[in-house]
């Protein structure tokens, strides 16, 4: 195995083509497990504890760790981090460091029922493994305000924004990406990983870090599925609009609906389905498509289901 990047390796693998048989190379993104250590308290009373495993793609490890503390409410503003750093030896023959720690402010009350989650969090799921369900992230009763637009053209021009800056996605086929985009549709930063919860905690982190949130003029756009953990954490950091190539499931639409997020799903070829806060979606004059379905006006054929019709892509990613 051949390593040139932390990020993606190369490795060698046997090419079945028809009955055909012979020799490759191919390259894989990298996925690492990560773990977060929490140092709050003040004075003699300071307390380091590990808070979570997480399976990750190595990159943008701070910013993850960060983003994962502010969806989970232990950190709500940038001034409550005092600290935060990859450390940790050197792991594996690809010599990745695999630990954050993140030092909060001695000022920071930490609740302690907040850290009931000491287990492996998954690439695929964010809330997978919760130790109970008093551990999942509180609701927020907060409504997001109006003001923001975004006209349709611009949401039809997000997946080939994000398909041309997603650069491992390129060389892998293998990763999720998040991407946060003002009004105009002006791509403003990408994060990818193998987990989609990991790519929009990296983006919000790197938001927080440099003290931009709330986001309450941007939107945000994922290549897979949009699911519960995703609008949550949109929530946490203000955004107004969730878009995603796949489709909401039922309580993220229910989450979004409740908080007046405007939650776009199958953002493709063209069209795109709005399952809450369509006000937001600015239609060129005229444009006669009703409230809930934008850009999509088609009935579904004789003998397929809509999710049939429209499901994911089958590497649940950007189509080349």
């Amino acid at each position: 195995m051949k390593r040139f990047e932390q990020r993606v390796v190369e490795v060698s693998v046997q090419r079945i083509d028809g009955t055909a048989s012979s020799c490759g190379r191919d390259v894989l993104a990298v996925e690492e497990p990560l773990e977060i250590r929490l140092d709050y308290g003040a004075g003699a009373g300071r307390t380091r504890r590990s808070i979570t495993v997480t399976m990750r793609t190595p990159g943008c490890d701070v910013e993850l760790a960060v983003g994962f503390l502010f969806a989970e409410g232990l950190v709500r503003r940038r001034e409550d981090i005092e600290r935060a750093e990859s450390c940790g030896p050197p792991a594996g023959s690809l010599g990745i460091r695999n630990l954050v720690r993140v030092d909060l402010s001695p000022d920071v009350t930490v609740d302690e029922k907040r850290l009931a989650r000491n287990f492996l969090t998954t690439s695929s799921c964010g809330l997978c493994g919760k130790a109970s369900l008093d551990a999942l992230p509180a609701a927020s009763h907060t409504r997001l305000p109006d003001g923001f637009e975004v006209p349709a053209s611009s949401i039809h021009d997000l997946p080939a924004r994000l398909r041309s800056a997603q650069t491992v996605f390129d060389r892998t086929g293998g990763l999720h990406a998040a991407a946060l985009f003002d009004a105009e549709g002006r791509l403003l930063g990408v994060r990818e990983d193998v987990g989609r919860h990991n790519a929009v905690d990296k983006l919000i982190g790197a938001q927080l870090l440099a003290r931009a949130v709330p986001l309450l003029d941007r939107l945000i756009f994922v290549s897979g599925r949009a699911g519960y953990e995703l609008v949550q954490k949109a929530l946490a950091a203000g955004i107004p609009m969730l878009a995603a190539v796949g489709a909401p499931s039922s309580l993220a639409a229910d989450l979004a609906r409740d908080a007046n997020m405007t939650l776009l799903g199958f953002v493709r070829d063209g069209r795109f389905n709005v399952y809450s806060g369509a006000q937001r979606i600015r239609c060129e004059a005229g444009a006669d498509a009703p409230p809930d379905r934008v850009g999509d006006r088609r009935r579904d054929p004789p003998g397929r289901s809509r999710d049939e019709q429209h499901g994911d892509p089958p590497s649940d990613q950007l189509p080349p």
